[in-house]
């Protein structure tokens, strides 16, 4: 989810203590502070810190208007090969590629776990925003395609986007199903998306904020680790006692914007909720369930209604990063 989302919820978790209520009655605001910020931290720890002292056996980087869709592709296979004769994990870290101040030369790389290849294609130029510049935009580009020496086993998209800022690093490990696993940001929800990781950080701070400082500190973390769940990359929930991420349960991507909605609207709700029951002589009788259909299920169905009608043109679009038929129909270099 988005760092917002984290962080509403990180806030409602906090609020299910009274002391955070009684607190900020007095003028206190610091478990609401906790409960926002260590709701956003595992992800703050991965991308503003962890990535950049994460270690890869193989840099990619193409050289604008030189480097070919078939010279990536076939690194990237050498790179699974290595990968083949390795006990340990081969980090990929692929480059982007930068024409200019705003412009980016976009490419794709896919996955065919059936025909056990990987395919790279060059797509449009397009800006710091991702939106493509017209006129860039390629009829038939030449594909790349390298063989993979063994069977590929995928835990996430098959194909990613590689355009501006920072490109993505691929992992590769042998398995015990005979062949390797792929693993997309193999830095991201590693150890610091775990649930053992929320307790640690309240054990770290106990002695200098106190037991309710620390539980909130727990609810706040567990509830980013839990969220993330959700969707498909899954998180390594119980670092260091496990080693690999444990997989989501596939029905949100992090970046929808229904669940994303969804949870801070929700979030808002809990809080008003909490602040409402702890009151000790509310004006208005009202019940829980009646603020979840009235405040929550009815405004998230409209959202929801919305969004199918602006995107019903879009609906057998899915989730490719590019259309399956194009890679077919392109001439193989």
């Amino acid at each position: 989810m988005k760092g917002i989302a984290h962080f509403a919820s990180g806030v409602a978790a906090a609020t299910f203590f009274p002391w955070t209520l009684a607190a900020a009655q007095e003028g206190n605001p610091m478990y609401f502070i906790l409960g926002g910020a260590f709701g956003i931290l595992p992800d703050t720890l991965d991308f503003k810190f962890y990535r950049f002292f994460y270690k890869h056996e193989l840099y990619i980087e193409p050289v604008p208007n030189q480097t070919t869709p078939q010279e990536i592709a076939d690194r990237i296979a050498a790179g699974v090969a290595l990968a083949m004769d390795r006990e340990k994990m081969v980090r990929i870290k692929l480059s982007t590629i930068r024409l200019g101040a705003d412009y980016w030369q976009q490419y794709t790389v896919k996955f065919d776990a059936e025909k056990q290849q990987v395919l790279v294609k060059f797509g449009p130029v397009v800006n710091t925003g991702q939106v493509p510049v017209p006129g860039t935009e390629p009829e038939k580009g030449a594909v790349g395609r390298a063989a993979l020496p063994c069977p590929l086993h995928i835990t996430y998209d098959a194909s990613s986007n590689v355009d501006i800022f920072d490109g993505p690093t691929f992992g590769f490990k042998k398995d015990d199903k005979n062949g390797m696993t792929f693993h997309f940001l193999p830095w991201h929800r590693e150890w610091s998306h775990a649930l053992t990781m929320g307790v640690f950080f309240a054990l770290l701070l106990l002695p200098f904020l106190g037991w309710r400082a620390a539980l909130v500190i727990v609810a706040a973390y567990s509830a980013h680790v839990l969220e993330d769940q959700l969707g498909f990359m899954g998180s390594n929930l119980f670092f260091p006692f496990t080693k690999t991420r444990a997989q989501g349960i596939h029905i949100m991507r992090s970046g929808d914007s229904l669940p994303n909605f969804t949870t801070v609207w929700l979030s808002c709700l809990l809080m008003f909720w909490n602040m409402y029951r702890f009151q000790a002589a509310p004006l208005h009788a009202m019940g829980f369930f009646q603020i979840i259909f009235w405040g929550g299920i009815l405004p998230v169905g409209f959202f929801w209604l919305v969004m199918k009608w602006l995107t019903r043109k879009n609906k057998d679009a899915g989730h490719e990063t590019i259309d399956t038929s194009e890679w077919e129909e392109s001439v193989s270099v």
